[in-house]
């Protein structure tokens, strides 16, 4: 399948390579250590990274659970088949220990041309083998550093991708951190051939994850969409939701059951702690340390009001990937009608309840690719956007731009959204925006508003900007 996207992404690696190749670093080796989420596509951009450079490369993927005699049994044959010149050199050696099976690769990579050699799910050999790191940071040091390789360590567990790298640990401070994201708006409006609009509502459903992205067909609306792969219970945009939660998160554990939680819609500690609880509410004791993990994997994203006002107990949760959001919102309670044939009830269900999910799941995409077209002219120093919300949700801001977050040292603007499919931004949106806007601290009466639509604004509000899904897409070309 034709790969597309990422351009940025191979850019990174590619330029990673050209320090390695032209001897512009610190070491002649260079490292990148490389994390996103599960199924977001990183092998997929490794490997194709590799066939494009040009040069030999190595590329080796753990097994989870495996015994470390052999995953490092299966390291040496596939380091021996490989297409790096010294390949030959180490066949039929068993390293006895990881320290001697990257040794191995140590004596494979060339001396006096680049080359590249690639780890994929470090995290399963980390948790094999407690000796791995110390024996990579060892045959760093003495072998692979001096040569002209460059090592790409990649792993989805991104807070065992990050502890790699913390002080302390034995390869600090010798890998540059490479992060891949989902795919941008941008991309996906590029593989769908969708207008503005009805792009944002495919990244809403798909994530921007690869292969569910590639399962649209160019030019598919989203009903059509939704209706063919609710009628094959294989489809990726099924599949892929509990393959990437059984991955961390067996169903019946405390943590499926918060993403759970949150995924259907509670935002609030205590009601978190309450759904997921089943008959009694989850103990603080309990809930903040799963709170705590689920962040640090990226899986839950947290958001705090955005003022001039510190205000750290109003925290909000949610789940961090739109599809993720969408899959748990949809279709894991839909799955056992999907099953047996009746997608169509699943269908119905989506769309009861999709323009009122959709006008809160599409609030992070459109504050983030506010971030990325702002500062601009009119605001120079906007670097933060938020929103902001009093422990009753009432007033509830949509948008708030500021010079800093989480604490504002002054509020530039403040705005609503509106994502309907046929309704203007109007005087009655306007006129609710500014009556709650002095609710806001920091806000006064001169404030800049502000409004993003769906469908554009009425002619002659007093707005100082809109935006439309014309200029988010833009924000990510």
């Amino acid at each position: 399948m034709e790969f597309k996207g990422r351009v940025a992404d191979l850019d990174l690696l590619t330029r990673q390579l050209g320090v390695v190749t032209g001897g512009a670093g610190a070491t002649r080796g260079q490292a990148v250590i490389m994390t996103g989420r599960r199924r977001v596509g990183k092998s997929r951009l490794v490997q194709e990274f590799c066939d494009r450079s040009g040069v030999p490369y190595f590329v080796f993927q753990a097994t989870r659970g495996r015994n470390a005699v052999a995953e490092r049994a299966d390291f040496s044959a596939a380091l021996a088949q490989s297409p790096l010149p010294g390949a030959e050199l180490v066949a039929g050696l068993h390293g006895a220990d990881w320290n001697q099976a990257l040794r191995s690769l140590a004596v494979a990579v060339p001396d006096d041309a680049p080359s590249v050699a690639v780890i994929d799910e470090v995290p399963w050999l980390v948790e094999q083998d407690r000796e791995f790191e110390g024996a990579l940071q060892t045959v760093w040091d003495r072998h692979l550093s001096a040569k002209p390789v460059l090592l790409i360590l990649v792993g989805s567990d991104m807070s065992v991708m990050e502890a790699l790298q913390s002080y302390g640990r034995p390869f600090f401070g010798r890998a540059a951190k490479m992060t891949v994201r989902p795919l941008h708006l941008a991309d996906v409006q590029a593989m769908t051939s969708l207008g503005a609009a009805d792009a944002v509502d495919a990244l809403l459903i798909t994530g921007g994850f690869p292969e569910i992205v590639q399962s649209w067909r160019p030019g598919m609306g989203r009903a059509d969409f939704l209706r063919e792969a609710v009628a094959n219970p294989l489809s990726p945009l099924l599949v892929a939701g509990e393959l990437s939660l059984l991955g961390e998160f067996p169903s019946g554990s405390h943590s499926r059951a918060v993403l759970e939680a949150v995924g259907s819609g509670e935002r609030t500690f205590s009601t978190i702690a309450a759904q997921a609880g089943g008959a009694g509410a989850l103990p603080s004791g309990t809930l903040s340390p799963l709170l705590h993990t689920l962040q640090t994997k990226r899986i839950l994203a947290t958001d705090l009001p955005l003022s001039t006002k510190a205000d750290t107990k109003n925290k909000r949760y949610r789940i961090a990937d739109p599809y993720l959001r969408f899959w748990l919102a949809f279709l894991q309670r839909g799955i056992p009608l999907i099953e047996r044939g009746r997608g169509d009830l699943a269908l119905e269900r989506i769309e009861r309840s999709w323009t009122t999910w959709r006008g809160r799941a599409v609030e992070p995409v459109i504050r983030e690719s506010l971030l990325r077209l702002l500062p601009d002219d009119r605001w120079p120093h906007t670097e933060a956007v938020g929103g902001w919300w009093n422990r009753q949700n009432n007033p509830e801001i949509d948008l708030i731009g500021a010079d800093r977050e989480p604490v504002a040292g002054a509020v530039h603007f403040i705005g609503s959204i509106k994502w309907l499919e046929s309704q203007l931004f109007g005087r009655r949106e306007y006129d609710a925006l500014a009556r709650d806007m002095l609710a806001v601290p920091g806000a006064e009466p001169d404030t800049p508003l502000v409004a993003v639509s769906r469908c554009g604004v009425e002619d002659d509000l007093p707005l100082a900007a809109h935006w439309g899904p014309e200029d988010l897409v833009r924000a990510w070309q």
